[in-house]
């Protein structure tokens, strides 16, 4: 395999020239940059980015930092990520830091000299240590938002209160709303979205939580669920969701006949639950556009006074039987 030392040598210039040449031709004369580059080509030579990164300072990595791997919300948000990471030539490594604790910010600004930026996806820590944890290196926040930071996030609450409304024009007027976690900013403004619709309209809301957004939970939650006089349910998670259309399913309540379950439309489809409505977050978007923005952070020019930081609400489809 040539090495940049061949290119060098037979080009006729030093070694670092030529590594200016191939990565910075701005900075040698445009006769050599061109003379460095055909024998390049013609060796077959192909530069090192990792090494080129680490000689401008920079490693060429970006962490995605997720708050759990049981949610299965979060794979598409790192899938998204690194289809765009590859794009620019970056790589993308994948963190389990639920930012909750002083320890998990310190662990984060350790990590912070081996990446060039971070998406922080829905930490749940105080705003305190969310904007520490965002002070180490360029970070844009996902599902989570905070003033004077980049963020990306998906407007669940406003699909959510979209559900509340149809099952209410349905004529449920007694709604279950099963939470996730009390340190999710999202669950938060979902609850207080669906709140919202049923004190308009004078339905009666029931809320369960806060839980882990798990199968698991949703088995637990499910008996509370069935006897609360609830017809229609709003889970935090699909996985939530699943464990309480197993758990109700199993105690002889029909789905959705007897009590409606939103879920995600693949997994409501395949269940045979065609006639429930459904709220289908398009993660790898999420995580693309994310991505999309702490590129745009990480290359702005810190000797100029930078713009705005972005703060982007995706609209989130909501399927309507």
């Amino acid at each position: 395999m040539p090495t940049l030392d061949d290119v060098a040598r037979l080009a006729g210039v030093s070694k670092s020239t030529a590594s200016r040449a191939l990565g910075r031709p701005a900075l040698v004369a445009p006769e050599t940059a061109v003379r460095v580059r055909e024998v390049a080509e013609r060796l077959g030579f192909v530069p090192n980015r990792a090494a080129s990164a680490l000689a401008r300072g920079r490693t060429g990595v970006v962490a995605v930092v997720v708050p759990t791997l049981e949610n299965a919300f979060f794979p598409p948000i790192v899938g998204g990520a690194q289809q765009r990471a590859a794009d620019c030539g970056l790589q993308l490594t994948v963190v389990v830091n639920g930012l909750e604790t002083d320890a998990d910010v310190a662990a984060l600004a350790r990590l912070s000299a081996q990446v060039d930026g971070f998406l922080l996806t829905a930490p749940r820590g105080s705003d305190a240590q969310v904007a520490a944890s965002c002070g180490y290196k360029p970070a844009v926040l996902i599902d989570r938002e905070l003033p004077g930071v980049p963020s990306v996030v998906a407007d669940t609450a406003t699909a959510f209160a979209t559900v509340a409304r149809h099952f209410v024009e349905r004529g449920h007027r007694h709604i279950a709303l099963v939470g996730g976690t009390d340190r999710s900013w999202q669950n938060g403004r979902r609850m207080a979205a669906v709140r919202a619709v049923t004190e308009e309209t004078s339905a009666v809301l029931t809320a369960f939580g806060p839980l882990p957004p798990t199968f698991g939970a949703g088995t637990r939650i499910a008996p509370a669920v069935a006897t609360c006089g609830a017809t229609a349910v709003i889970p935090y998670a699909t996985a939530l969701g699943l464990g309480i259309v197993f758990t109700l399913g199993a105690r002889g309540i029909r789905i959705p006949d007897d009590m409606a379950v939103t879920i995600e439309r693949p997994v409501a489809e395949a269940l045979g639950f065609s006639a429930m409505p459904s709220i289908d977050v398009d993660g790898a978007q999420l995580g693309g556009t994310a991505m999309d923005v702490l590129r745009t952070h990480m290359t702005t020019d810190r000797a100029v006074p930078p713009p705005p930081p972005a703060r982007l609400r995706l609209s989130v489809p909501v399927v309507l039987p």
